[in-house]
């Protein structure tokens, strides 16, 4: 169900009008993470708009709470008529979590929203984010059927998603100057890596592997820098919400199965800005592994808004057989292949049929960049900009 706006968007003849988001209000206190940009604080300031707000950004806050974290109580105080208290990048005063775990087990009626686009201070701070006590939520870049008719299928892949991007006039330069910001604000300035040049020298070799499984070794050797120093950048990538790790489905496995995780950026667009190219890289190949980010992000976020429970995984025999991603949930499993191409060849199927001979009641798609909806046996082929289009939380668009 449609929540209310969280960004406004132009069209072609300048008006604005607000985009409607599928991330809705879960009730009670709750963590809500999300990268930057993806309209984490826009989103509340509609929602609460009679909300405490507090935004740990904010210079003078920052350095009144880091000084006494339990002057939070004065603030509450001051507004006692406000009990929805909002705190923007509640990770950059983790010892605040101690004072809200307090207040809410007063039970004076206050509710806590925190945001963040960082979990690695809390996790390094030892905080048990409010004992079970606050939901985790995430906010995720938009998704296609949130836009509706400004969804352009060139745009996202060359892009991504992003609403700080996607709205901006010049979305080559916001990019660019979203990523320079992002890395100096969750790396450099919070010092999580020491040599900032072997950071951004991984990044760039770390980039070619988006999409694919990692090989820590190889990525050491050509960015010039040890194995352990390349875990702990991936563990910061994490951390900061620029990339994850998508697990192999292995439930009931019936072949041997590899057991590494493939890496993926977290926006198609960011992923593209990063990995550097030149005369000799094919652009089908970029696009290849674009489209296919871009499908993963969806698929991250369907599986985030839905009531449901789902999982989002990726199946890979070590003979070589493979599934692009996996969702599993109670009512079913669905394999996803996606293929950067109007037209399809046996062999791209072959990872789908595998894996329905595996498990009978997958539903198998294969999503592609032709134009037409067919059925071919167990496998059904969607056009891949139809299927973004169409997927909302709780329904993917299969019949």
């Amino acid at each position: 169900m449609l929540c209310i706006f969280v960004c406004a968007i132009s069209n072609s003849e300048a008006k604005m009008e607000m985009i409607r988001r599928y991330f809705s209000d879960p009730g009670g206190s709750f963590f809500l993470f999300g990268p930057r940009g993806t309209g984490k604080s826009t989103w509340l300031r509609g929602e609460f708009g009679n909300a405490l707000y507090l935004d740990l950004l904010s210079p003078g806050l920052y350095r009144t709470l880091t000084a006494k974290p339990e002057r939070l109580r004065e603030y509450l105080k001051g507004d006692p008529e406000k009990k929805t208290i909002i705190i923007d990048e509640v990770q950059k005063i983790p010892s605040l979590l101690d004072v809200i775990h307090q207040v809410i087990e007063e039970k004076t009626g206050e509710r806590f929203i925190l945001t963040g686009s960082s979990s690695r201070k809390l996790k390094r701070s030892g905080v048990d984010l409010l004992a079970g006590r606050a939901l985790i939520k995430t906010m995720h870049p938009f998704i296609a059927s949130e836009l509706g008719g400004y969804f352009e299928m060139n745009t996202a892949l060359e892009y991504g998603m992003l609403p700080l991007v996607y709205n901006s006039d010049n979305k080559e330069q916001t990019l660019q100057a979203y990523i320079d910001l992002y890395i100096n604000e969750e790396v450099r300035s919070e010092g999580y890596v020491r040599n900032m040049e072997n950071f951004f020298r991984f990044l760039e070799v770390i980039s070619f592997s988006n999409g694919s499984v990692i090989n820590a070794s190889e990525i050491a050797r050509e960015s010039s820098i040890g194995r352990k120093a390349v875990e702990g950048y991936i563990s910061i990538l994490e951390d900061i919400l620029l990339a994850f790790r998508l697990p192999v489905f292995t439930k009931k496995a019936k072949r041997h199965l590899i057991a590494s995780p493939k890496f993926y950026f977290f926006d198609a667009g960011v992923y593209k800005a990063i990995r550097p190219s030149g005369p000799l890289d094919k652009p089908e190949e970029i696009n290849g592994i674009a489209l296919e980010t871009l499908v993963c992000q969806h698929l991250s976020a369907w599986c985030s808004y839905s009531k449901e429970k789902y999982g989002l995984y990726f199946w890979r025999t070590k003979s070589g057989n493979e599934v692009d991603f996996v969702i599993y949930g109670n009512d079913n499993i669905r394999a996803i292949e996606v293929k950067h191409s109007r037209t399809i060849r046996s062999k791209d199927i072959s990872g789908l049929r595998s894996f329905k001979e595996d498990y009978p009641m997958a539903q198998c798609i294969l999503l592609y960049m032709g134009e037409e909806k067919i059925k071919r046996g167990d496998i059904l082929f969607i056009p891949c900009m139809e299927f973004l289009k169409n997927l909302k939380p709780d329904d993917i668009p299969v019949k």
